[in-house]
């Protein structure tokens, strides 16, 4: 896809410009006008609720950053809504209510979690809400079915990829080892068609990410940059750098 040069032209803050020890937390408002007043772009997760709205938040289930339990796909927006963050007022976002306060300013990458489950509600909503916000906007997942929901519903909404080398965290190994070679290699990448891709950075250089921005010219962001070394990669191999803990 032509015409991507937002997505690389500043670097992306990782969840927002987010800073516990500030009482900043991860995807939440008090975050993105951080990385807003910093002139960065915004990376941020985007879970489904149980009445199927698009609600920005990185976990699947509360409790980590939030009072209270359970898993998100439970509960309502509103519920969600009413949430309490620990240590700070603020409290999530529907994916709309984001693009309002972020209202064209900064580029946005939206990156869908997956439960790897068939539910494709998630691309549905995110489609429809990104339908109405005219600013640079991107829109990436792990699972390459929501991606390929995503081509289908939303043909020209840019989208993306993200994707490792290994896969070896606990959270991947209820994956069939063929699955995560497929998205390892980027062999899905005849049915998802992507317009950019997301790898991380530790796994730099890779064949796959090197292939797919200089023989098919995607941009390649890098995740999740937190170091100079981590930095010094980032600029070697990829267009641009998803970055945390500090100020670019």
């Amino acid at each position: 896809m032509a015409g991507l040069s937002w997505l690389t032209a500043r670097p992306i803050a990782h969840r927002g410009l987010h800073d516990a020890a500030a009482g900043v937390i991860e995807n939440t408002p008090s975050a993105f006008r951080a990385a807003i007043d910093g002139n960065y772009g915004i990376e941020c997760d985007v879970q489904i609720s149980a009445d199927g709205e698009a609600i920005v938040h990185h976990d699947d289930a509360l409790g980590r950053l939030t009072e209270g339990s359970g898993a998100l796909r439970t509960l309502s927006a509103a519920a969600l809504k009413a949430v309490a963050f620990r240590a700070t007022a603020d409290r999530m976002l529907t994916l709309a209510e984001l693009c309002d306060l972020v209202s064209a300013r900064v580029t946005l990458v939206v990156e869908m979690k997956s439960r790897f489950d068939g539910d494709m509600r998630l691309p549905a909503r995110v489609a429809q809400t990104l339908a109405r916000y005219a600013g640079p906007v991107a829109v990436m997942s792990f699972d390459p079915e929501q991606v390929v929901a995503l081509r289908e519903i939303a043909p020209g909404l840019p989208r993306g990829i993200v994707a490792e080398r290994h896969y070896d965290h606990p959270g991947w190994a209820a994956l069939p080892a063929a699955r995560k070679r497929n998205m390892a290699f980027l062999l899905h990448g005849l049915r998802t068609r992507p317009h950019l891709l997301a790898y991380r950075v530790a796994d730099l250089p890779s064949v796959a990410p090197l292939v797919a921005r200089h023989l098919f010219g995607l941009p390649l962001l890098t995740w999740t940059v937190r170091n100079e070394a981590d930095r010094k990669r980032a600029g070697r191999w990829a267009n641009q750098m998803i970055f945390e803990g500090f100020r670019p």
